[in-house]
C-alpha cells in the first residue's frame, strides 16, 4: 500500500512537471509565431491560462490567452506604446506542433484587446504649434500657439474623440483664449490606425498618460506569420 502511495505521489509530481514544460513549449511558440506576423523586435510575452493544461494541449484548444506586445508601428504609421490582449478560444492542433510547428494553424476565435497610440504619434498629428495633453477620460486638450492668417494665436481647447472609418477624429468642443476663427476645421485632425495588430477593430477610445487606448475586438484571427 506504501508503495502504491508513494508511486501516486510520483506520478502527480512526473504530470505537473511536464504539464508545465508543455505550458511553457505552446507560450513560446504562440509568442514566436505573433512576432514573426507583426516582425516585432522583442518577442511578446505570452501566457496560457487554465489548468491542467495537458487537457487542453491534447483537446487542441486553449480557452484564454493573454499577449503582452511592446512598442511597434502600423502600416499608417502610427507608434503604439504597447498592446495588451485576451485570445479566447484559440485553436492550435497538438499534433500539427509537434510535426511542424513553423507551419501550424494557430488561429484565435475571438480577440480582444487595448492598443496604445503613443502621445508622439498625437503630437505629429495635431496642427504645427500644438501639443496634446490627456484628461485620463474621453477628451483631450490641445494647447499652443496657431498661425492664422499669419498671425500666431494662443489657444487651448478640449478637444472630443471620435472613432471614424480608418482612426480616430479630434475635433474641439470648447476653445478658450482669444477667438479663434473657424476653430473647427483649424483645430480638428485625424489619427489613421486602420490596421490595427491582431486584426482589431476600434470599439472604444480613451486617453491615458501615454496617449490614446485604443479598445477593439475581431475574430477568427490567425497567429502565424
Amino acid at each position: 500500500m506504501r508503495k502504491l502511495i508513494v508511486f501516486l505521489i510520483l506520478l502527480g509530481v512526473l504530470l505537473v512537471v511536464v504539464d508545465r514544460v508543455a505550458v511553457a513549449g505552446v507560450q513560446s511558440e504562440v509568442s514566436r509565431q505573433v512576432a514573426a506576423q507583426y516582425d516585432l523586435a522583442t518577442p511578446p510575452k505570452v501566457e496560457v491560462h487554465g489548468i491542467p493544461f495537458l487537457t487542453q494541449a491534447v483537446a487542441g484548444r486553449y480557452e484564454e490567452i493573454t499577449v503582452a506586445m511592446g512598442p511597434m508601428t502600423t502600416p499608417d504609421g502610427a507608434k503604439i506604446s504597447r498592446i495588451d490582449a485576451v485570445l479566447h478560444g484559440v485553436n492550435a492542433p497538438l499534433m500539427d506542433l509537434i510535426q511542424d510547428s513553423a507551419k501550424a494553424d494557430i488561429r484565435a476565435e475571438r480577440v480582444t484587446g487595448t492598443v496604445v497610440i503613443s502621445r508622439q504619434t498625437l503630437d505629429a498629428r495635431a496642427p504645427r504649434g500644438l501639443k496634446v495633453q490627456g484628461n485620463g477620460d474621453d477628451t483631450l486638450n490641445v494647447t499652443g500657439k496657431l498661425t492664422v492668417a499669419g498671425i500666431s494665436i494662443p489657444v487651448t481647447a478640449k478637444m472630443k474623440i471620435e472613432v471614424v472609418k480608418g482612426g480616430v477624429r479630434l475635433t474641439p468642443e470648447n476653445v478658450n483664449g482669444i477667438q479663434v476663427p473657424n476653430a473647427s476645421q483649424a483645430l480638428s485632425f485625424t489619427v489613421p490606425i486602420k490596421d490595427l495588430p491582431l486584426n482589431l477593430k476600434i470599439e472604444k477610445v480613451r486617453t491615458t498618460p501615454e496617449g490614446l487606448a485604443v479598445e477593439g475586438s475581431a475574430t477568427d484571427v490567425p497567429l502565424r506569420g
